[in-house]
């Protein structure tokens, strides 16, 4: 199977799932599924919270929806051809998958097919439902994939040539320890922060607002923490995130936000409180979900100092020089986990 097959298996891939960006009836044979499929996968993507109660339907299909806007034939073609197209000798790659937002794997699987090799992936408990829903439909299209991908839960990984792992620090200490004789890549925690100026628009500050909440506050690409100038009014902030109060709907969420409230409460903490969001103005990167840090500056020196200390556990930087606001959540495909680059590491591997 050439690259030009792989692509435009893929691209096809994308144009059938941006048909359940919304709940919408089979549109017909165009889509790439006969309707008993296509009703079987959107009746997966409405009962998945069952499974796990964070992976409610908008969420899903709001990932299915960025998933098929990176599987555009030309945004593809443009990527793949930043990279060397002289591989040959196919490899087993284990991809160990975290399972934080819906698919959070999937662009790993994305690089390692289009550069020619072989999957075995360790799914999350937490995300094993969608992603064979998804591969039986890549199948539908290209066929000859089935024959290199291999799905596994709880088996022990066996018979891989590299691997490229995520999870959190302590996993990632066993990672190192396990792995380490193979070519790896291997990721830690890490958060996102967003910068204001205090020269932002309300439709900025409404933008900055999906960067906190889509999935939950859950992606490392969701701003845990922003800085914003000494004058800034905060208010501001808890009116452009007030249409997000149906967060509280979810139990998961509303459990996260009461615990830690009451454990600020109880320690005496200063915070502001919307009655979904509480503020916190603290030093550090990650916050809880539930709860945004603020870090107050009046000098620029001051925040180019904290990214510089910690980039190490920074993902991705919003703000009007960075990432645009409400983007944080929409990687393009040369948007790498980590900053390491999983084409280059694919197509160098001897």
């Amino acid at each position: 199977m050439d690259l030009n097959l792989r692509i435009s298996a893929f691209s096809q891939l994308g144009k059938t799932l941006s048909h359940f960006s919304e709940n919408s009836q089979w549109p017909g044979y165009n889509c790439g599924l006969n309707e008993g499929e296509y009703n079987l996968f959107n009746e997966l993507i409405i009962k998945t919270h069952v499974f796990n109660g964070w992976f409610t339907e908008s969420n899903i299909r709001r990932r299915l929806q960025s998933i098929s806007h990176l599987l555009d034939e030309n945004r593809l073609l443009n990527w793949v051809n930043k990279y060397p197209q002289h591989q040959t000798d196919s490899k087993n790659v284990a991809i160990i998958m975290a399972g934080n937002i819906p698919l959070v794997g999937f662009h790993d699987l994305l690089c390692v097919l289009i550069s020619g090799h072989n999957c075995l992936i360790k799914m999350s408990s937490d995300d094993d439902k969608l992603l064979p829903a998804l591969l039986n439909i890549l199948y539908t299209i290209a066929p000859d994939f089935k024959s290199r991908v291999q799905l596994q839960t709880d088996r022990k990984l066996e018979g891989f040539g590299a691997v490229i792992a995520t999870g959190s620090n302590n996993s990632a200490n066993y990672f190192k320890s396990y792995f380490g004789k193979y070519p790896n890549i291997i990721r830690k925690n890490r958060s996102s922060l967003a910068i204001l100026e205090g020269s932002e628009s309300s439709e900025n500050l409404r933008l900055l607002a999906d960067d906190i909440f889509d999935y939950f506050g859950l992606g490392c690409r969701n701003i845990t923490k922003v800085f914003i100038p000494d004058s800034f009014d905060i208010q501001r902030i808890f009116d452009a995130v007030f249409d997000k109060k149906d967060v509280l709907d979810n139990n998961k969420y509303a459990n996260n936000y009461d615990y830690h409230k009451a454990l600020y409460l109880m320690n005496q903490d200063k915070l502001l409180d919307n009655g979904f969001l509480l503020v916190k103005e603290d030093q550090a990167l990650a916050s809880p979900i539930g709860v945004l840090h603020i870090h107050r500056y009046n000098s620029y020196q001051i925040v180019d100092d904290f990214i510089r200390s910690n980039k190490d556990k920074i993902q991705c930087i919003v703000g009007s020089k960075h990432i645009p606001f409400g983007k944080a959540q929409e990687p393009e495909l040369y948007d790498y986990a980590d900053g390491v680059d999983v084409m280059q590491f694919l197509t160098e591997m001897n």
